[in-house]
């Protein structure tokens, strides 16, 4: 199988957009004497293991970190994995509900090399409850080929199907269908999902030619959440790729893709 490429395109980029973002944010929160912003996060709310290792983009994890610490039903966030300090392992996973596989991987191979060793205690822990969120790496990830065989469907990049939009691995903007409109999502060389007949599979958007951009499918007693565009994109992933999203930054169907995936 030839090494599948994918990742955001300047996988190393400076991160001097979202550092001025992230300053003038918290001085705006100052200002406004909230002080929640830097209090410690509440140890009730359910955990969220974001997966954040040798990966090659330096916005993918704390984006997502940023979106489920927001989400309308919050989590306390933790990253894991190589160069974290926390091992991705079967105790580490026993103190989650939910694990994030996010997008920036540059070697699908490479990358499995890494992770195929806690593929078995991963597997189980889903079917035994917990939850699983792949972006766009995350989602190629989530498949056989290789990956950690959650789905009921055949993982492919969406560049590679037959009627695709984007013919190219340059950062875009790709439209789907979701809930039956048209929106524009930020997407660069993500998976699709095809289906298989009769699953219990919940597409909850689909690319242009009518393949699933973004489903939830059971495991066991736990749900697999993947989207092939990235729903957890700010504004500044979009200034910085020169892009323009004609929906505006809408996180609408980031939050059900989570609830989707962590509800039960």
């Amino acid at each position: 199988m030839p090494v599948r490429r994918q990742g955001r395109s300047r996988p190393f980029r400076s991160t001097s957009v979202r550092a001025l973002v992230a300053t003038a944010l918290a001085a705006l929160v100052m200002v406004m004497g909230c002080a929640p912003a830097t209090s410690a996060p509440d140890p009730k709310l359910p955990l969220a293991l974001i997966y954040n290792g040798p990966q090659g983009c330096d916005d993918c994890a704390p984006s997502i970190a940023t979106l489920l610490r927001n989400a309308p039903h919050p989590f306390r966030t933790k990253y894991v994995g190589p160069g974290t300090g926390t091992p991705l392992t079967a105790a580490t996973l026993a103190t989650a509900s939910l694990y994030v596989q996010p997008g920036g991987g540059q070697d699908l191979e490479s990358s499995w090399d890494d992770l195929k060793g806690v593929a078995d205690d991963l597997r189980a822990w889903i079917s035994g409850g917990g939850s699983y969120l792949g972006v766009c790496f995350g989602g190629y990830l989530a498949g056989a080929d290789p990956g950690f065989d959650l789905l009921p469907a055949a993982v492919g990049g969406y560049t590679d199907t037959v009627g695709a939009t984007v013919h190219n691995d340059r950062d875009t903007v790709v439209g789907v269908t979701y809930r039956g409109q048209k929106r524009h999502m930020y997407f660069q060389d993500g998976p699709a999902f095809t289906v298989k007949p009769n699953s219990n599979a919940e597409v909850l958007a689909t690319y242009p030619n009518g393949i699933a951009a973004i489903m939830v499918a059971p495991y066991g007693k736990g749900k697999v959440g993947v989207s092939g565009p990235h729903p957890e994109a700010d504004q500044s992933w979009y200034d910085e790729a020169d892009l323009e999203n004609p929906d505006g930054i809408r996180t609408d169907i980031a939050y059900e893709l989570i609830e989707k995936t962590t509800g039960r």
